[in-house]
């Protein structure tokens, strides 16, 4: 075990992750949006409170992992665990597994959140695709697969496509926070 420890710390540390000014703006937007979510989980009530507790916890879990990059490490202990066993010249096909799982999971727990919360739906389907958008996007990229790393790299202007993946997500949750708060006031 000291072996892997060793392997994945030569790989990874702990460090801001993403110091650029882009970077910070996203862990402060995922902060704000997790301070919304709180505090429409202290005016909600029922599913829809624990809905937005759950979600700003994952907020906040995700603002972290935005600057400790813990994907990364993730990544590092399976490339680690993939050379001791032997099985490292198979990692597209164990990748690709695992996407694929990641998406049928992700799909059935849709299926099952959103038969839950049938009777909220039309007040947090904007939020419950912006966490689909960050889950997926966080969960694929922590799969280290490249062509996705590519792909989420790559540029359209001068706009990073991974900035529009993370950004969006969270822009979706902070709209129906926001509309959410808005419409309470009105009322």
């Amino acid at each position: 075990m000291s072996t892997l420890a060793d392997c994945v710390s030569g790989s990874w540390s702990p460090t801001i992750g993403d110091p650029t000014l882009v970077g910070w703006f996203t862990v402060f937007f995922y902060l704000f949006a997790g301070i919304l979510s709180a505090v429409l989980f202290a005016r909600q009530s029922g599913r829809q409170r624990a809905f937005w507790l759950i979600l700003a916890t994952l907020l906040l879990l995700l603002a972290i992992n935005k600057q400790l990059d813990l994907q990364s490490a993730l990544t590092a202990t399976g490339r680690c665990l993939s050379q001791a066993q032997g099985w490292y010249e198979q990692r597209r096909t164990i990748q690709l597994v695992f996407i694929l799982a990641v998406v049928g999971i992700s799909f059935v727990l849709a299926v099952v959140v959103s038969w839950m919360m049938r009777r909220e739906l039309r007040y947090i389907w904007l939020a419950l695709t912006g966490l689909g958008f960050l889950l997926a996007f966080v969960v694929i990229r922590a799969a280290g697969f490249h062509h996705f790393d590519r792909l989420i790299g790559s540029q359209i202007g001068s706009v990073r496509v991974n900035w529009f993946l993370e950004l969006g997500g969270i822009a979706l949750i902070i709209a129906n926070a926001a509309y959410l708060l808005l419409q309470k006031r009105r009322d």
